[in-house]
């Protein structure tokens, strides 16, 4: 099938490669003009694992291309056009700014118009138009609204199918899915996407049909919020732990055992961040007090997300003495999570300017991050190696839990510290092993 992706972002750019891996033909098109020539000489605008090499594979065999022109990305035959431009939240009401949805929306609507209608009037093929940026209910209603301007009924239909690609395990996501949501209000469309993931279906992956399109917008933010809860409620419960003498790391466990809850998302650290989790949450919220149906819950856990990395903050301060001002503090680790490069509303962001704007140095490292720390943070010392943090450092904060850092040769990176504190915020060290090799060593919840 011809598959047309608007957003050669990280949704659009996974997405579509993914697509082409299964054997479709599909072009992704970008108004950024930067990134289009860097994909095309074989570059990626951002890092995930695998995606370079299948990339460059499925390019090498014609069914991955790129463009600048979206009129030369939609093509008569083209089947699919999906949305995967940028949703972020309006920073006065938390909600989806649709603006870049609505636009391409717009923009490829016009293309269609000006095509010789015989090529596109064809009752049993439809061109779908298929949100893949994460929307508030009644997004796709109102892009049908906007296609119906300029489109002819029976030439177009709409449909919402939502991604669920983790970062950092992007690919494994899109090849082996927990489950594939789509919802359309047309049969056609719906037959058409069941077509288009054929490839997974019949390996057993689930596809879910929702009853309505509103459903699958819906169901992107609820599953969002949900796993944004259980991070902030394992949050909470190491800070208890640490008050009572417990340990998290065999709460969890125990509790994640319970087939009920799974354990998934039950790993205490910094708070979350990252590209979805925070903006999704605060969307949710907005679209739910604009139809007279606050979710307190989820009202709750952005604000104790939000008081836990402060918290952290303070559990650093109290680790060099009480303050932050002239010590050497080093960090391992800045994006939001490991295998990736993001640092959008990375717990970093908060952590480490508080610290900063009370004096501290500091210096870190992350294998993929720093060039876009050093973009948001300048004050920030970015080195090329991680035992470079230690050098005559108060303390070092583990950030990320990158899996490297396990290994680091910690008994002679200590000999090189001003005073061998360790603060772990993401519990990746064995706190025995530590405090045997001579270190003050302070995690989470144990």
């Amino acid at each position: 099938m011809q598959i047309c992706i608007i957003g050669a972002g990280y949704v659009g750019l996974v997405t579509g490669t993914c697509f082409a891996q299964i054997g479709h033909h599909v072009i992704c098109v970008d108004k950024d003009q930067g990134k289009i020539d860097l994909l095309k000489s074989g570059g990626i605008p951002f890092f995930e694992p695998d995606l370079s090499d299948l990339i460059k594979a499925n390019v090498e065999s014609g069914r991955l291309t790129f463009e600048h022109d979206l009129a030369k990305a939609i093509l008569p035959e083209t089947d699919f056009i999906f949305i995967a431009v940028g949703t972020p939240s309006l920073p006065e009401t938390g909600q989806a700014d649709l603006q870049y949805v609505f636009a391409a929306a717009t923009e490829a609507a016009k293309i269609f118009a000006d095509m010789n209608g015989d090529m596109i009037n064809q009752p049993d093929r439809l061109k779908v138009f298929v949100t893949k940026s994460t929307v508030p209910v009644g997004t796709s209603r109102e892009i049908q609204s906007i296609l119906g301007e300029y489109l002819s009924d029976g030439v177009y239909a709409v449909a919402s199918n939502p991604e669920f690609l983790r970062e950092g395990n992007a690919i494994g996501d899109f090849m082996k899915p927990d489950r594939i949501v789509v919802g359309s209000p047309s049969e056609t469309a719906r037959t058409m996407m069941e077509e288009l993931y054929r490839p997974l279906t019949r390996q057993g992956f689930p596809l879910v049909m929702t009853s309505t399109v509103e459903t699958a917008e819906l169901t992107k933010y609820a599953a969002n919020a949900f796993l944004a809860t259980k991070i902030t409620f394992i949050n909470e419960i190491a800070r208890l732990c640490e008050k009572v003498d417990a340990r998290i790391d065999e709460i969890a466990l125990a509790v994640g055992l319970d087939s009920r809850i799974g354990k998934d998302f039950l790993r205490t650290g910094p708070g979350y961040g990252g590209s979805c989790f925070p903006k999704d949450t605060v969307a949710l919220i907005s679209t739910a007090n604009d139809y007279g149906s606050p979710i307190e819950i989820i009202e709750t856990v952005v604000r104790a997300n939000d008081r836990h990395k402060h918290m952290m903050v303070n559990k650093i301060r109290q680790a060099v003495g009480g303050r932050a001002s002239d010590k050497n503090i080093g960090v391992l680790g800045l994006a939001f999570k490991a295998n990736t490069d993001d640092m959008r509303d990375s717990p970093a962001l908060t952590i480490l300017p508080a610290l900063i704007h009370e004096g501290a140095h500091l210096t870190a490292f992350d294998p993929e991050a720093s060039k876009n720390a050093e973009a948001l943070m300048p004050k920030l010392r970015s080195v090329s190696e991680p035992a470079q943090v230690f050098e005559n450092a108060d303390a070092v904060v583990i950030m990320t839990e990158w899996p490297e850092f396990a290994y680091l040769n910690w008994a002679e990176i200590k000999n090189t510290m001003r005073n061998p504190v360790i603060v772990d915020l993401r519990n990746i060290l064995d706190p025995q092993e530590m405090i045997e090799s001579g270190y003050d060593y302070i995690s989470l919840g144990r």
